[in-house]
C-alpha cells in the first residue's frame, strides 16, 4: 500500500473516481460544463461543445445536458439507433429529437464536412467514468468534532472513493480511522463488502420508509493533519 507521509492509501492528487451518481451528472447541465451518460458510462462533452460553439447541430446535445441519453443508442451495437428512411429507403440514424453533430444529413449536401474522424459517441475520448446503477446514502460522523454529513454514494464504490467524496467536508479525512460498529473498515472494499448492508429492499418489503435509517460510519482521529 502506497503512503502519503504517515498515512497509507492512494495519492489523491492523481486519484480518479470510477463511479458517478445520476445526481452528479445532472449538475453538469450547461454548455460550458456539459456531461451526459449513456449505456452505463459518463461522458464530459464540454470540449465538444466548445469546439462547435454556435453550431445549430449542437442544440439537441445541449438540451439533454446532465441527462442519461441511453435511449438514443442501440445497446447491442452501441451506435445511434437506426431506421429505414421513408424518403430515401436507406438505413439512417434515427434522430426524432433533431439531427445533431456528426450525424449525416438526410440527402447529400456540399456544406457538410465529414472530416471530423470518429463521431463523438464512438470511442472513449470523452469518457470520465461509469454511471452508478445503484446508489445509497451513508452518514459519516466525525467523532472529534461531532460533525455529521450524509453522502449519496455508488453501491460499487470503494471506501477510498467515498473518502474522496468526503474531502469536500474534511480535507484531513485520511487522518482518521474509519469504523463501523467498532470495526476498522477495509478501505479497498465497498460498503457491502465491509458488512454495511443496503437494507432498502427490506424496508420496501415491510412498507417502511428507508430514509428513517441510514447507516453511520464513525471517524476517529488517529494521525497528524495530513491534507490530501
Amino acid at each position: 500500500m502506497p503512503r502519503r507521509g504517515l498515512v497509507a492509501g492512494p495519492d489523491f492528487e492523481y486519484f480518479q473516481r470510477r463511479y458517478f451518481t445520476p445526481a452528479e451528472v445532472a449538475q453538469h447541465n450547461q454548455p460550458e460544463d456539459l456531461w451526459v451518460s449513456y449505456l452505463g458510462n459518463v461522458y464530459d462533452l464540454t470540449p465538444l461543445a466548445q469546439e462547435y460553439k454556435g453550431d445549430l447541430l449542437l442544440k439537441p446535445i445541449v438540451e439533454v445536458a446532465g441527462q442519461d441519453i441511453s435511449h438514443w443508442f442501440d445497446p447491442d451495437t452501441r451506435d445511434i439507433r437506426k431506421h429505414v428512411d421513408p424518403l430515401t429507403g436507406s438505413l439512417r440514424y434515427r434522430t426524432p429529437w433533431g439531427r445533431f453533430l456528426h450525424v449525416p444529413p438526410q440527402l447529400p449536401r456540399s456544406d457538410w464536412a465529414n472530416d471530423f474522424g470518429k463521431p463523438w459517441w464512438q470511442g472513449s475520448r470523452y469518457e470520465v467514468g461509469r454511471l452508478s446503477a445503484k446508489t445509497r446514502n451513508i452518514r459519516i460522523i466525525n467523532t472529534l468534532t461531532s460533525q455529521e454529513h450524509t453522502l449519496e454514494v455508488g453501491a460499487l464504490e470503494s471506501m477510498w472513493e467515498i473518502l474522496h467524496r468526503y474531502l469536500l467536508y474534511n480535507a484531513h479525512a485520511a487522518s482518521y480511522t474509519w469504523k463501523y460498529e467498532g470495526k476498522n473498515l477495509n478501505m479497498d472494499y465497498t460498503l457491502e463488502e465491509n458488512g454495511i448492508r443496503d437494507q432498502e429492499e427490506e424496508f420496501d418489503y415491510l412498507s417502511m420508509d428507508s430514509t428513517l435509517y441510514t447507516p453511520a460510519v464513525l471517524l476517529y482521529f488517529s494521525d497528524d493533519l495530513t491534507e490530501l
